[in-house]
């Protein structure tokens, strides 16, 4: 296996839903000198944090049964807005995927908790004088695409800097005031059986520079793993 921390704003690899030119995959196989390699998953675009690749095509389905049987824990962190009535849950909530020609909603569960919440004197928003912010564990027990930013958009509470399911004032108010404008989602841990030795490995991705510069700036410091 080869496995990496994912910056934002990059592809994982070759679609048909994008004209981009530079992938993660590509930049991977030049960096290793020609490597062949399989993703054994994938994360968003604009998603940061744990990726796995494998370094033949049997590794990569093997991992890819494991994924489906649910022997992988992966752990996400999340800035959204507002605090959580309940600090700790799950979502039980089906999706559909047009893009993708999925137009049926299909199961999607993701599981939750609260890990920090404040409340910023930012006016955002015309009714109030200060900003709700709260940061989020979140284990998708299924992997529909988008399926934690489309759950947490679904509960109204968005994750910041999310342009295709969030706020757009909260948005444009953090980009107006110079905060950093990637999506606030990251893949801060992986757990899943080892390809050889079948136990479970612990994979973490620390956070990059811009995500700890946000958590900062809401006085949240950066959290430990």
């Amino acid at each position: 296996m080869v496995v990496i921390n994912k910056p934002p704003g990059i592809l994982v690899h070759r679609t048909r839903l994008s004209e981009d030119k530079i992938f993660v995959l590509q930049l991977l196989r030049d960096q290793l000198g020609g490597t062949h390699l399989f993703p054994a998953h994938r994360l968003d675009r604009a998603t940061s944090g744990v990726l796995v690749f494998a370094k033949d095509p049997e590794t990569a389905g093997w991992l890819g049964e494991r994924l489906m049987s649910k022997t992988w824990e992966k752990k996400y962190w999340a800035v959204v807005r507002g605090f959580f009535k309940e600090k700790e849950g799950i979502i039980d909530y089906p999706l559909t995927d047009p893009e993708t020609g999925k137009h049926e909603p299909q199961p999607a569960i993701t599981h939750f908790k609260s890990l920090a919440e404040v409340e910023m004197p930012w006016p955002i928003g015309l009714r109030y004088p200060t900003a709700r912010f709260s940061l989020m564990e979140m284990i998708p027990e299924t992997g529909r695409r988008q399926q934690i930013r489309k759950h947490l958009a679904h509960l109204r509470h968005p994750i910041v800097n999310d342009t295709r399911h969030g706020d757009v004032k909260v948005n444009k108010w953090l980009k107006t005031n110079d905060f950093p404008e990637r999506l606030m989602l990251h893949a801060i841990s992986l757990v899943l059986p080892h390809p050889l030795l079948e136990e479970p490995v612990l994979l973490q991705a620390p956070l990059d520079a811009d995500f700890s510069r946000f958590l900062d700036s809401l006085e949240m410091g950066t959290p430990f793993f």
